[in-house]
């Protein structure tokens, strides 16, 4: 299964840009109630998604469509889940600020009741939620785990994101474990900042993390091609397959690299990646 690489955010009270999103070529767009709509739009924002959703024709080639409420903790937040459940075009929620089980039990009850399998991305924003991160996983109904970065490093008080690198590593743990997809990074906040961007999901790769979330159509290259494995990778990852054959135990190949059952499950691993998003023979300047 295809999981996406590039994720859009487009505020919900703004239709016009709902419109131009689904052309974007984001593989997700995520309509967003919560913090990209002031409190005093909040109602108008919720009524202009659930349009949005009623009247979307599906296509095979157009993006999945998630939205993300306000948490569900709060009278805002089940309106806004109440507003969207069942509706044939939602691909997916993500519910802010995700701390414990009960929060997604909370709202798997809202969309059951609406008669809709719909899945959960959950974002861990706070402290507990990093804590509990595995618990949230495993739970029944989540199809994604990812961090909100913002406000966790507001908490935490980080001053970059350097310093949420253990963070990462413990969301990709989290996620492996449940057998969820690795999880996707949080934006960007600098929309002119290509260079940084591309490092950025440079070093979350490494991690283990895989795609990013956009808040700008201009990012969306970026983070594809920052994502996708390198003609080098593909091509050291199809030697080792090659090299290592019926064999059994390690070795050394001809280049000095050991060779044994870890590394050759690690390329093909790049190998299916690469099946899915194909590598750039060229560097987007």
């Amino acid at each position: 299964m295809r999981y996406p690489a590039t994720w859009l955010y487009v505020p919900g009270d703004r239709p016009d840009r709902m419109t131009k999103a689904v052309s974007s070529g984001a593989e997700v767009v995520v309509l967003d109630l919560q913090d990209a709509v002031a409190e005093s739009r909040k109602v108008h924002a919720r009524a202009a998604v659930a349009e949005f959703l009623a009247t979307a024709e599906p296509q095979a080639s157009a993006p999945r469509i998630h939205v993300r409420i306000n948490s569900i903790l709060t009278e805002t937040g089940r309106r806004d889940l109440d507003a969207i459940a069942g509706l044939p075009t939602l691909a997916g929620v993500r519910l802010p600020k995700v701390e414990s089980p009960a929060d997604i039990e909370a709202a798997t009850g809202v969309v059951r009741a609406a008669g809709s399998q719909v899945g959960f991305h959950c974002l861990i924003e706070t402290a507990i939620g990093v804590e509990n991160a595995y618990r949230i996983a495993a739970t029944p109904g989540v199809t994604a785990i990812s961090l909100g970065e913002g406000d966790l490093s507001a908490e935490l008080r980080a001053l970059d994101e350097q310093a949420l690198g253990w963070v990462r590593s413990r969301i990709v743990v989290a996620a492996a474990a449940a057998h969820l997809p690795p999880p996707s990074m949080a934006v960007f906040g600098n929309i002119k900042d290509a260079a940084g961007l591309r490092e950025s999901c440079q070093r979350g790769r490494r991690l283990g993390m895989r795609g990013r979330s956009a808040i700008h159509p201009a990012q969306l290259p970026v983070i594809a091609e920052a994502f996708r494995p390198s003609a080098a990778e593909v091509d050291q990852a199809q030697r080792i397959i090659s090299a290592a054959g019926p064999q059994a135990g390690g070795f050394a190949m001809d280049d000095g690299t050991f060779v044994d059952q870890p590394v050759v499950a690690a390329a093909r691993a790049t190998l299916e990646w690469a099946e899915l998003y194909p590598p750039l023979q060229c560097t987007r300047t």
